[in-house]
């Protein structure tokens, strides 16, 4: 089972694609551990953020990546342009198959749950028994949750546009497939961003 970094790069807007651009250099370079899955600026919500989605196959190259990224004098080739970054770690729910890059989609929403304590376990089972009927409505990228700071989940879903995904969210709520049985009861606050994919992404 791989694990996952998303990391969120925070320059000013108009910087956004020069740091986009770096930070493709800086995950490709010969040095660097982890597979590029997916590189987003986001358009709804927090406004010209980069978001790297990369997965790593152990904890081991995770870390040391972590060191790599926190001990060098400009991660990510930063240069000066990113004001702030963030790294989270996740391991996916065990049910759901791996990241698959390819077309999926014109924007991707990313959507953040900050659970109660002991939340996760009843998120899950929710999850599995809900995503069979909701898969076949549009797809899901990946849900994981967070190995570290506060228990949370962040899953990333792919749509045609930001129409279509209103669509399908309608459809899901007025079926009754979604959401999940249970599932809102165990998070307390949610923070939803809209990204698009750069040209280079991987997933787009």
């Amino acid at each position: 089972m791989m694990l996952y970094e998303l990391a969120t790069l925070s320059p000013h807007p108009l910087h956004a694609h020069q740091v986009a651009a770096n930070a493709r250099d800086w995950v490709e370079h010969r040095e660097a551990s982890g597979i590029l899955l997916g590189c987003w600026l986001t358009d709804i919500g927090p406004l010209g953020r980069v978001l790297l989605l990369r997965g790593f196959h152990d904890a081991g190259e995770l870390a040391r990546e972590r060191q790599r990224t926190l001990h060098h004098e400009d991660p990510f080739g930063a240069d000066g342009l990113v004001t702030s970054m963030q790294m989270d770690s996740y391991e996916p729910f065990p049910f759901l198959p791996p990241v698959r890059t390819g077309e999926l989609g014109k924007v991707y929403e990313f959507r953040t749950y900050l659970l109660r304590p002991g939340g996760l376990q009843p998120t899950m089972a929710a999850w599995e028994a809900a995503m069979p009927a909701r898969s076949l409505l549009s797809p899901l990228v990946v849900n994981m949750f967070a190995l570290d700071g506060q228990p949370r989940i962040t899953h990333i879903w792919p749509f045609a546009s930001a129409d279509a995904r209103a669509e399908i969210r309608a459809k899901s709520y007025a079926d009754g497939i979604w959401p999940p049985k249970g599932g809102p009861d165990q998070f307390f606050d949610a923070v939803s961003v809209l990204a698009y994919p750069t040209d280079f992404s991987p997933l787009r």
